[in-house]
């Protein structure tokens, strides 16, 4: 059976929205990434139409540890039940709720403006309940899928790529106008190899984090170096 992937945007900042992507197998609900805090009514409200329901939420895995993809996790833990996975190397963030954590050090005007901007409030703050890492498989679950790890944007940032060849890569690409790298990059020699990665799999479609999804072949012919 295939699986039903719905793609649930939301607002984030200015123009730019930020994804979620609910994956339904059979009776069983998966999902991807879970939005801002203040965005949490809206997510909810797509779980709702898709009929899932508490207890039908096997897992949240979080592509990485920004708070626009992370804000709801523990609110829809505790409504959906769902378990929290995610890789360690961005645990801090949303046990601490500060996205600068295990970061390179930005200028000073930016950390000031990112601590005051993207964070995740305390009464959001959570610990996963489980850690993720490359070759680690989700078919226990239900969910036929394997981890890739994929750092650049953050040192934990992962992609997650289905048997049938989707990959939900974070925000390692994006598609805002045509598919690229995504333009917000913490190590640009982790981006660089992360990128070339992805020529060892058979990968049919992207989901990112941000814009809609498109076929990898678009974004294969179209690449520039980076």
């Amino acid at each position: 059976m295939p699986l039903e992937i719905t793609t649930i945007t939301t607002p984030f900042i200015l123009h730019i929205t930020v994804n979620c992507y609910l994956v339904k197998n059979g009776g069983s609900f998966f999902l991807i990434d879970t939005a801002t805090s203040g965005q949490r009514r809206a997510v909810t409200a797509a779980l709702d139409r898709a009929g899932c329901r508490a207890g039908d939420l096997k897992l949240i895995v979080l592509t990485h540890g920004d708070f626009d993809h992370c804000g709801s996790a523990a609110y829809l833990r505790r409504e959906f039940g769902g378990l929290i996975a995610m890789h360690a190397d961005d645990a801090g963030m949303v046990e601490r709720g500060d996205m600068l954590w295990n970061r390179k050090t930005p200028p000073l005007a930016m950390k000031a403006l990112m601590g005051l901007l993207f964070r995740l409030d305390e009464a959001d703050h959570f610990m996963p309940d489980f850690y993720v890492k490359e070759g680690d498989d989700f078919s226990p679950y239900g969910f036929d899928a394997r981890v890739i790890e994929l750092p650049g944007h953050s040192k934990g940032n992962i992609g997650l790529l289905t048997a049938g060849g989707d990959l939900f890569c974070g925000d390692l690409l994006g598609n805002t106008g045509k598919p690229a790298v995504w333009s917000l990059v913490d190590d640009p020699a982790a981006v660089r190899a992360s990128v070339e990665k992805l020529d060892r799999f058979d990968i049919q479609t992207v989901y990112p984090g941000h814009g809609q999804p498109f076929p990898m072949a678009q974004f294969r012919t179209a690449r520039t170096p980076f």
